[in-house]
């Protein structure tokens, strides 16, 4: 079976951040909700997604000091025990969920969760992370060369550990098994943060996880090659996969999404706002000193976006063998 995903980075227009005005706002041009806004998590708190939604929660309530962002988990299944109960929020638009791409297109083809990747409703993507390959920093392997050695050496028992099943991480997985010939085991855990533990406690070979988590953990694993299209500018050291002889600049991207009831208007607003949010210096400086790598697609471009990733997940999905028994 081959197995691949096409490129999922494409160049993403900048949303143009209209001046919405609303009571209760700290400054004119910024659509502050009049309540406090409850924020899910589908993953458990200390990987990506968590960090991401504390950095929003941070710019939040400089730009909103009248409402707090209060945080709440719901984690199981990869993400999708989450995204299976968003339609069953409240839709008046202080009920936000994080969501993910490629899982929520992944997930329903596999079969096991119990939503369509129709049932989510994006309202703003606000970044992705590209794919790394780590180890932990006690690891023996130096080099992306020397990790391949080992791994070729001992077919299936190189243990690499990621964030879900049939998520980005899990398809990254494969992907490098493909690419460069190799058979690891892939492990998956609840979210990167117990994934977290296991890499840094030396209990596996390594993670195909994302260049935010190796940023995150320096010190503590090695990153040995990064899915970008350059070097990032916090791991010089780490080379990219195109250097390495594969044509590989993928990752994973979050955003928020909403109960299917949520009314357009409320949608439109949220859009607005993480926009903004998006957009301020503070936000800028946090996700680059993470890892992150920002994008803007909001409401307007949500419909033309989602189909194109679809059509691009579902045909990467049909290449790894997805939902076939």
């Amino acid at each position: 079976m081959k197995f691949g995903i096409n490129k999922w980075i494409g160049i993403l227009a900048l949303v143009a951040v209209p001046a919405a005005m609303a009571q209760g706002s700290s400054t004119g041009s910024v659509p502050c909700p009049e309540k406090n806004i409850l924020y899910w998590q589908a993953f458990p708190p200390g990987g990506e997604s968590d960090l991401s939604a504390r950095h929003q929660q941070v710019v939040l309530k400089k730009k909103c000091p009248a409402i707090d962002t209060i945080i709440q988990y719901k984690a199981g299944a990869g993400g999708g025990l989450m995204w299976s109960q968003m339609n069953q929020l409240p839709g008046d638009g202080l009920n936000i969920v994080g969501v993910n791409l490629p899982h929520i297109v992944f997930q329903p083809i596999e079969g096991q969760v119990q939503y369509k990747t129709g049932d989510v409703t994006p309202v703003f993507w606000f970044h992705f992370t590209p794919d790394a390959l780590v180890v932990p920093e006690a690891s023996p392997y130096k080099t992306f060369q020397e990790f391949i050695a080992a791994a070729k050496k001992s077919p299936g028992k190189m243990s690499l550990g990621g964030s879900g099943l049939n998520s980005a991480n899990h398809a990254s997985h494969e992907r490098l098994n493909a690419a460069f010939g190799i058979k690891s085991t892939y492990v998956p855990y609840k979210g990167t943060g117990d994934m977290s533990m296991a890499v840094v406690g030396n209990q596996i070979e390594g993670a195909v996880t994302y260049t935010a988590f190796a940023i995150n953990n320096k010190g503590k694993v090695r990153a040995l090659a990064v899915a970008m299209e350059k070097r990032h500018p916090l791991l010089p050291d780490v080379p990219t996969f195109r250097e390495l002889g594969v044509d590989w600049v993928d990752g994973a991207y979050r955003g928020i999404g909403v109960p299917k009831s949520t009314p357009p208007e409320a949608r439109k607003r949220l859009s607005d706002l993480w926009a903004q949010l998006n957009n301020d210096p503070e936000m800028k400086e946090l996700a680059a000193k993470s890892g992150f790598e920002l994008i803007n697609i909001g409401v307007e471009q949500m419909d033309g976006f989602m189909k194109e990733k679809t059509k691009l997940y579902t045909e990467g999905a049909q290449r790894l063998g997805l939902g076939k028994k």
